[in-house]
């Protein structure tokens, strides 16, 4: 049914609830398995004097722990006997970033996790998952 899946991380443990269910699906389909990352771009315009953090040390840090991130999908494809493509990318709206990998690497179906926020927090933080759903024109399974 489906060829390709991919399950977007975000380190968080409802993020591996749907880590457990992409590995589960593409076992099961025999699918390809991919994950991706997204990374925070530098938060500081390059002429402010006020930079707690130096770039690069921003930009390795947030390599780290993308890499982290995607290693332990990884991991868990491994242990399922499948293989896992990972990306980690830099955006400023990681659904964006979500979206255009979808496209670009030909997936079929996104599972990701929804931390089910409701109300004014929903609101006010809005939510990558929704913003995928209304942005993607591929099938998106949502995990809670």
């Amino acid at each position: 049914m489906y060829k390709h899946i991919l399950v977007p991380t975000d380190g968080s443990d409802i993020s591996a609830k749907a880590v457990e269910t992409a590995v589960s699906l593409a076992k099961l389909f025999g699918a390809q398995l991919s994950t991706i990352s997204v990374k925070e771009p530098f938060p500081y315009s390059a002429i402010s004097e006020m930079q707690p953090v130096p770039p690069q040390e921003f930009y390795d840090a947030q390599e780290r722990i993308a890499a982290a991130r995607v290693k332990a999908v990884v991991d868990a494809g491994k242990a399922a006997g499948l293989t896992c493509n990972a990306y980690t990318v830099e955006a400023v709206h990681p659904w964006e970033a979500i979206v255009d990998l979808t496209k670009d690497k030909g997936v079929d179906l996104i599972v990701m996790a929804s931390h089910g926020r409701r109300g004014v927090s929903a609101l006010l933080l809005g939510s990558e998952t929704q913003k995928v759903l209304t942005h993607s024109p591929t099938p998106v399974l949502v995990v809670r």
